[in-house]
């Protein structure tokens, strides 16, 4: 399961929030709204922010260690804070809490295609609902997760899963082989809605490769099904993505591939001990950030 609760007292809750990995992505349409469809497949991985909730004071803040990252609504923690509060508000009455401190201890790089911000944003919906003895339903937090981003349902589930529309259809998928994984941040982030408006349909190959696999829940392989129709757009903004892979796979990875838009990828290996041995290798890159993981499956 993706996500671990402690309550360390009645009012302090420390929960770690992961990130995920996409083992394929494929783009198959663009809506009239701006919004693409998906079939990607996506699976938490054991690389985790840490988010300390405490219920105090008379309003919501949130403070973060990591500079550069917004403590404002622009933040989907903060915002998923804010928006239980004024759903619960609706339905009782009156507010959940009175006031909510949010610290975030960020591991997880922004902008990495790693899904930090969501996995943040769902791990807070959970815990808020679960202190308050879970007044809403899984299919209502789950809307609400929709309105705070695409990816975000899929961290209320927590489970390996296909997702279709625009990511909110979520099918799971069991039986993933326990890969091992390093993951490599090179530095800089890239904004998601850039690299869909950049990308050109009739360019996609993806959903030709996969032959229909995401439908038929085949057994993935690495050495087959890793796609990401992102990529080659993404590498056009950030060649070290190209360098990366390349590196990866002389250290013996099954197959490396960009992880949702970008701009971190990710090497499967068959073996936590070979993972080990290539991040060794990688971590002599300064402006790189190389982090071992495994599939939460």
């Amino acid at each position: 399961r993706c996500g671990i609760f402690m309550a360390l007292t009645d009012l302090t809750l420390d929960l770690l929030s992961p990130a995920k990995i996409n083992l394929f992505l494929s783009v198959t349409g663009r809506r009239l709204n701006g919004y693409h469809e998906l079939a990607t497949l996506m699976v938490c991985i054991d690389l985790y922010d840490r988010i300390v909730l405490t219920f105090t004071g008379h309003d919501i803040r949130l403070a973060c260690d990591t500079p550069g990252i917004p403590k404002d609504e622009s933040n989907l923690a903060f915002r998923a804070a804010l928006l239980f509060q004024n759903v619960y508000r609706q339905y009782r009455g009156h507010p959940p809490f009175t006031g909510l401190a949010i610290q975030l201890h960020k591991t997880i790089p922004a902008g990495a295609g790693l899904g930090g911000g969501s996995g943040n944003a769902a791990t807070v919906l959970k815990a808020l609902n679960r202190q308050v003895k879970d007044p809403l339903s899984p299919e209502h937090l789950s809307a609400l997760a929709l309105k705070l981003g695409a990816d975000v349902p899929f961290f209320m589930v927590g489970q390996p899963a296909v997702a279709t529309g625009i990511g909110e259809q979520l099918a799971p998928w069991p039986d993933l082989p326990s890969y091992s994984l390093v993951v490599v941040f090179p530095g800089g982030g890239l904004a998601t809605g850039e690299i869909y408006r950049s990308l050109n349909l009739r360019l996609t190959n993806c959903e030709k490769k996969l032959k229909g696999f995401p439908l038929k829940h085949g057994m993935f392989d690495a050495a087959v099904h890793l796609c990401n129709d992102l990529e080659s757009v993404a590498m056009q903004r950030c060649p070290d993505i190209a360098l990366i892979k390349k590196e990866l796979n002389r250290l013996g990875a099954l197959g490396a591939l960009m992880s949702g838009s970008g701009s971190s990828v990710f090497g499967l290996f068959a073996s936590a001990d070979k993972a080990r041995k290539a991040r060794q290798r990688l971590v002599t890159r300064a402006e790189w950030q190389v982090f071992q993981a495994k599939l939460l499956v």
